[in-house]
């Protein structure tokens, strides 16, 4: 329960710091000459950072362990934090942002790493949401608890105080985390040759495409475009903006967490996320379509968005089937590459979109990028339609390092429990 506690902490952390931007904007931006599209970038920038940092994170996850390479990152983002505090425009800003993405980068994967060592694959859809589903309770403060907080103390004050708790969630990861055993004899791989062999994986293929838009639409409207919406399209005060966004993110985590029994009740993760991706698209097509003549309309909208949209621990989940052991740090780091790849490329594209409509009026704005949003995501759901279910025997494996050509990797039967210093192949 500790490590769980302790690494629960550290992602709590990771989900304010990817969140944050949206309410602090209204007085960051001004104080450091910034524009929306400014903004934007600053955001994906955090999520481009974090994306290329699951590289090093694959690769010390099975390297040297969760211990080490979670305490180092986290002192990396206190940094970056501080330095954000620091700033006095674009550049420091931007430069500070990346650098708290990329502290953040393994927050998640090394608990998803803990639970794939440490328990079968049948138990981590469950651990991966309930973990998911209370770090982010991150988002609930950086709503209006951190709209008052800003309120009343500042920005940069703000930024200083996030600096001093990660930097104390790092020496908590170093005092109360072991590092499961090693792997007997573990295979040689390269970091970029186990990071081709998920690659090269056919099962994945049909997935990527939604695992790149589903994060990215609902994280993008939540770090980025919530405040502003409600503010310039139905003229919420910074409190009730910050309300608007607390119901968001409150769904977030009440539908993270209710993730993992709805999966264990159809004993499917594909499709688990399926029905989640598709209610998600349809909320947010609904969301661009019809938000702005209602507030009461637009934020029901955003919070069916938030509970349907954190689908991540559930495809995770589906996509862990088909790693084996001496890959499951690359595996996941790879995935997460994927997920927050889609976020910051998303995001960039926010900011295009933004400069190349900026006639238009608010509602107009937000109805097209909400739109944008729910066709992109109900299109990549169509495509994981077709992806399958669980490893084919003999067929779905990655290839041997040993021998250079695919070898049968059977799933494990769904009684039997992995030994606690190894992960049941899927």
């Amino acid at each position: 329960m500790t490590p769980f506690l302790v690494l629960l902490l550290a992602y709590t952390i990771s989900q304010f710091d990817r969140g944050f931007l949206a309410m602090v904007a209204p007085d960051l931006g001004p104080d450091l000459g910034l524009a929306p599209s400014d903004l934007a970038l600053l955001s994906a920038g955090w999520f481009m950072a974090f994306a290329l940092g699951q590289v090093p994170t694959g690769l010390l996850l099975d390297r040297v362990g969760p211990r080490r390479t979670v305490a180092g990152f986290l002192v990396v983002a206190a940094l970056g934090a501080a330095a954000l505090g620091l700033a006095q425009g674009f550049p420091g800003a931007a430069a500070a942002m990346a650098l708290i993405g990329l502290g953040c980068a393994p927050a998640l994967m090394g608990g998803l790493y803990l639970f794939g060592r440490a328990y079968p694959p049948e138990r981590f859809a469950m651990l991966s949401s309930l973990m998911i589903g209370l770090g982010t309770s991150g988002d609930l403060l950086g709503s209006t608890p951190l709209a008052l907080a800003s309120h009343a103390f500042g920005w940069r004050t703000i930024l200083f105080g996030l600096s001093a708790v990660t930097l104390a969630a790092a020496g908590l990861v170093l005092w109360l985390i072991e590092d499961p055993p090693r792997l007997a004899d573990p295979p040689k791989t390269s970091v970029w040759r186990g990071f081709a062999e998920v690659a090269r994986m056919r099962a994945l293929w049909p997935i990527f495409p939604v695992v790149f838009v589903s994060y990215a639409v609902v994280i993008a409207t939540r770090s980025l475009w919530v405040g502003s919406y409600l503010g310039s399209v139905h003229g919420l005060d910074a409190l009730q903006r910050g309300n608007g966004t607390l119901a968001m993110s409150a769904a977030m985590a009440a539908g993270a967490i209710g993730y993992g029994p709805l999966e264990r009740l159809l004993r499917d993760p594909k499709r688990t996320a399926f029905a989640g991706c598709l209610v998600t698209g349809l909320a947010l097509a609904g969301l661009g379509l019809f938000g702005g003549g209602s507030t009461a309309l637009a934020v029901a909208l955003l919070a069916l968005t938030g509970a349907a949209g954190l689908s991540y621990g559930i495809l995770m989940a589906h996509a862990r089937r088909f790693f084996p052991a001496h890959l499951l740090g690359r595996g996941v780091a790879f995935m997460n590459i994927v997920f927050m790849g889609g976020a910051a490329a998303l995001q960039g594209l926010s900011a295009l979109f933004v400069l190349g409509t900026g006639g238009l009026a608010p509602d107009a704005l937000y109805g097209r990028l909400f739109l944008a949003y729910g066709l992109a995501l109900l299109a990549a759901t169509v495509v994981y339609a077709f992806a399958p279910r669980e490893p084919v025997f003999g067929s779905l494996a990655p290839t041997d390092p040993g021998r250079g050509s695919p070898g049968p990797t059977p799933p494990p039967p769904a009684s039997a429990p992995a030994a606690p210093g190894r992960a049941g192949r899927a």
